[in-house]
């Protein structure tokens, strides 16, 4: 057991025999330089005999070359690849630099990486032990940390070290590696230096490194004698970390020159290969013989690999070389890398070697930039084009290169590095056209950080400034400003995207035949400024090509959304339907891992009209498993909606004020209006029409309805003043209703239109109106509007005195509601069916409701098909993780097979809620 780190060894030992037992760990250990984590890893594996360990360690070299610590990782593994599924083997191929095509999806990597590890400990427990990780590629910590976010059931130990937890591992369980007691250091320093040392100097040493065990075995070899005897010399500790490798940089300076160089060579090449080390010498003339004194000192050792003592030795042996000689040294190992194999690593090589400007170097960089995007490296990419713009001599490429590597950044997700080079791109004056692309630049990166502020009106500018330029890119970017105002909403209670869809008038016209985004911008511009009957005739031509074969998946990726939007503006639940299943298959085949939640979202929505609440609650929980996995917050919008059909009042109100307040905080219009939407129909659901009225006051005044679900909350608002006995307050929104019914002229639309209507009349008149919204509902999927109609007419005929006619209809809400889910709506029809006399069952129990969320979500998936690798995939977990769930379900359920599962036969009705 290691001096000192009783506690900590107890801590790993129980942490390897979990593993061993079947469970996983991830953990992160962090604490200053030299304080023992590297100690704490050795001592993981010393510790694990039986068990395959996998060491990778970060230099600081190797931070711009995408995935080359994953590569290191995974190439031991390798083996299991090709029991991965398909689109995870081909992500970590084209990640890996094994084979090119689509830029993989870094959470699809992150997955796959999963899946090795997964894999490879089905043979035996696996230990993966990550060193130094503040120097490995952004992209492999990503990857990494995703996976070690995933682990359940797999046998896999995942360890990490790093100074500090940064942001990629925030979340991980943590061990703080702290400073030995005073007693464990006074003992370390009596053992490591004979003789005797003053007792006051032993003090000072242990109280100013506070028990470092590094600086405690260092810096008393820097001490003088006189200081050791009495402590009358300044010892000059300073800060520890500048401190220890000053002391390095003391005991290198001491080496012969020609090891020093050697030494240089060691530290400028990150992968620590000794054939790679022997060429350089040999062309800089330095013969094997020059490593003996560092060999000799303990600064390095070189076998099969070349190890620093520590990162600090490496650091300083490197820094304290002279600017010309650490250039020189780059300029060797470029040559002697293999371009064919390695070429970012050359042409890396090559730019830290270069003196001055140079336009072949800058144009390799530009080369390897694109190969690092291809594989998914957005961070490496970046890196390799903001060196090329330092290296460019021409200040039109540098500006070129300044704004592609502007894009790049951004599209890394470093939005601020992103600004800081377009700031380059300005330096020198611009032309229009790339006036107008740092315009665009700067407008998407300000949606992407603050959707709900200025996004819509930079995006406008930067359209107009674009027309007379590219027309094609104009309008997509007129597109994106309307979209993005939609989003955003109107927080000072204006028309969502009016101000937008005015200037987007002028766009200029479209190519010949348009693409899908023209004809969707020319419907959505007549839709917001002219009304929904301009609109219908563009937009539905819109939607023809967008559920057509033909949509090429950019467009789908891109535009699917605002179309979606679009569709449920036409009241058309069947295009809304293959809209947004189409938008999550794209998201999901092409690996566009961030662009799910959002999918995902608009898919709840589809579901929640439809009546499946169980599937929408699947999906609500499979985007917060996403969001959770790809670390951004999950849109709350489905989970308010399917909240509110359910009737969750207390759940309900909560949900709808955290969903006020970040939308007030952000200025996000469109979050208030949804969530106004969502308070009304759960108050309604729940019989609090008042509460429903006062949720959307806005509804009952006279202008335009807007896009989105401001429709839908005129009829929240229709239903809650005619049920207080204040059907005078609803005339106005009828009239606003009636405008985006109409002329939509879907059975959904009509419908809803005559449902609200009959609120508002009496006699024959309403029940006229009642009778035809049932049958127009009755021809569409919209079951829970269906059943609402069936309500609201059962309690007319009730109120009417007709209690034989009133109970057919209640008791046909009740009982829709009831198989839906619908809880607060099903007991609101119960109310009225007692009122007319009759008793209402309750319903049993389900052994359904014994699941978690994620084992529901499982069972969802085997239900549909779906393998234990495709569930792991969608659910971002591991097969073995699937298989780990389903045992414990089938104990839950009293069942022994899939069969039984996908059967639905389990005790109780499993899952009969939501099924068709």
């Amino acid at each position: 057991m290691l001096r000192g780190r009783r506690g900590e060894c107890a801590e790993l030992d129980t942490l390897l025999k979990r593993v061993r037992g079947g469970e996983s760990r991830a953990l992160v250990l962090h604490g200053e330089h030299g304080v023992g984590k590297t100690a704490l890893l050795e001592y993981l594996a010393e510790r694990a005999p039986g068990m395959r360990t996998v060491r990778i360690t970060g230099v600081p070299s190797e931070t711009e070359l995408a995935f080359a610590g994953l590569h290191r990782l995974c190439t031991p593994l390798s083996d299991g690849l090709a029991a991965l599924p398909a689109p995870q083997r081909e992500a970590l191929h084209a990640a890996l630099g094994l084979s090119s095509g689509r830029a993989p999806d870094r959470f699809l990597v992150g997955l796959a990486a999963l899946g090795l590890l997964a894999e490879a400990a089905r043979e035996r427990p696996i230990l993966c032990l990550v060193d130094d990780v503040q120097w490995l590629d952004q992209a492999s910590v990503q990857a990494l940390a995703f996976a070690a976010r995933r682990l359940r059931a797999e046998s896999v130990a995942l360890v990490f070290a790093a100074r500090e937890p940064g942001d990629e591992l925030a979340g991980l369980p943590e061990m703080a590696v702290t400073g030995l007691s005073d007693e464990d250091a006074r003992e370390l320093v009596r053992t490591s230096m004979p003789g005797t040392m003053d007792e006051r100097v032993l003090e000072r040493f242990v109280a100013e490194t506070r028990g470092n065990p590094l600086a405690l075995l260092e810096l008393p070899k820097e001490a003088t004698l006189k200081y050791l005897a009495g402590g009358y010399g300044v010892p000059d500790i300073g800060a520890l970390a500048s401190r220890l490798q000053v002391s390095y940089q003391r005991r290198v300076e001491e080496l012969p020159e020609r090891t020093r160089r050697l030494l240089l060579v060691a530290a400028a090449e990150p992968g620590g290969r000794p054939v790679l080390l022997w060429q350089a010498a040999d062309r800089l003339g330095i013969g094997i013989g020059a490593a003996s004194p560092a060999v000799e000192a303990r600064l390095v050792e070189i076998d099969d690999r070349v190890r620093f003592r520590h990162p600090l030795v490496r650091s300083a042996v490197y820094w304290s070389a002279s600017p010309e000689d650490r250039r020189a040294t780059h300029r060797v190992l470029a040559e002697v890398t293999d371009p064919e194999h390695e070429p970012e690593r050359r042409v890396w090589h090559a730019a830290q070697g270069a003196e001055a400007p140079d336009e072949e170097i800058a144009a390799e960089l530009e080369r390897s930039a694109g190969r690092a995007r291809a594989r998914g490296g957005l961070a490496a990419a970046a890196a390799f084009l903001a060196r090329a713009v330092e290296l460019t001599p021409d200040h039109v490429r540098r500006q070129q290169r300044a704004l592609a590597a502007a894009r790049a950044t951004h599209q890394a997700g470093s939005p601020d590095t992103a600004l800081r080079l377009l700031s380059v791109a300005e330096a020198a004056p611009l032309d229009q056209g790339r006036r107008a692309q740092v315009e665009l630049l700067r407008a998407q990166i300000a949606f992407t950080t603050d959707r709900g502020r200025e996004a819509p009106r930079m995006l406008l500018d930067a359209a107009r400034r674009l027309a007379p330029q590219d027309p094609a890119l104009a309008r997509e970017t007129y597109l994106e400003a309307v979209s993005a105002a939609l989003f955003a909403g109107r927080p000072d209670g204006g028309a969502a995207g009016e101000v937008e869809a005015e200037a987007a008038r002028s766009a200029p016209p479209p190519p010949e035949p348009p693409r899908p985004a023209d004809l969707l911008l020319d419907g959505m511009v007549l839709r917001i400024t002219e009304g929904l009957a301009a609109g219908v005739p563009a937009l539905e031509a819109a939607m023809r090509i967008f559920r057509g074969p033909g949509l090429p998946e950019e467009d789908g990726l891109r535009w699917l959304w605002p179309a979606g939007v679009m569709a449920a503006a036409l009241w058309d639940l069947e295009t809304w339907d293959v809209l947004a299943a189409r938008h999550v298959r794209l998201a999901r085949e092409c690996g566009q891992t961030t662009a799910l939640p959002l999918a995902l979202t608009q898919r709840v929505a589809v579901e929640v009209f439809a009546g499946d609440l169980a599937n929408a609650e699947g999906l609500v929980e499979e985007v917060a498993t996403l969001s959770e996995a790809i670390g951004s917050p999950a849109p709350p919008y489905g989970a308010l909606l399917v909240t509110a059909w359910r009737g969750r009042g207390a759940e309900g109100a909560a949900l709808s004020g955290t969903v006020a307040a970040e939308a007030a905080r952000r200025g996000e219009g469109n979050g208030l209006t949804v969530g106004a939407w969502a308070a009304a129909l759960l108050a309604n659901g729940l019989g609090h029409h008042e509460e429903a009225l006062a949720a959307v006051p806005e509804a009952g005044e006279d202008r335009p309805a807007d896009v989105g679900s401001a429709p839908w909350a005129l009829v929240e608002y229709i239903e809650a003043a005619a049920l207080s006995g204040a059907p005078e307050r609803a005339a106005a929104a009828l009239r606003r209703l009636a405008e985006v019914t109409v002329p939509a002229g879907t059975d959904w639309a009509l419908g809803v239109h005559a449902r609200s209507q009959a609120l508002l009349s009496s006699g024959s008149a309403a029940e006229d109106r009642h009778r035809e919204a049932i049958e127009l509902l009755g021809r569409t999927g919209v079951r829970g509007e269906l059943a609402r109609a069936h309500l609201l007419y059962g309690e007319w005929l009730r109120r009417e005195r007709r209690r034989r006619d009133a109970r057919e209809e209640l008791r046909t809400a009740h009982e829709s509601f009831t198989v839906m889910g619908m809880e607060a709506f099903a007991k609101r029809a119960a109310r009225e069916l007692v009122a007319t006399g009759e008793s209402v069952r309750r319903r049993p129990g389900e052994a359904a409701s014994e699941l978690t969320p994620q084992e529901a979500q499982i069972v969802r998936l085997v239900r549909e098909g779906l393998t234990n690798p495709e569930i792991g995939a969608r659910l971002f977990i591991s097969p073995r993780t699937v298989e780990w769930h389903l045992r414990k379900t089938f104990g839950k359920l009293g069942i022994t097979s899939r069969k039984q599962l996908q059967r639905g036969s389990a005790p109780g009705g499993l899952l009969v809620e939501g099924e068709r």
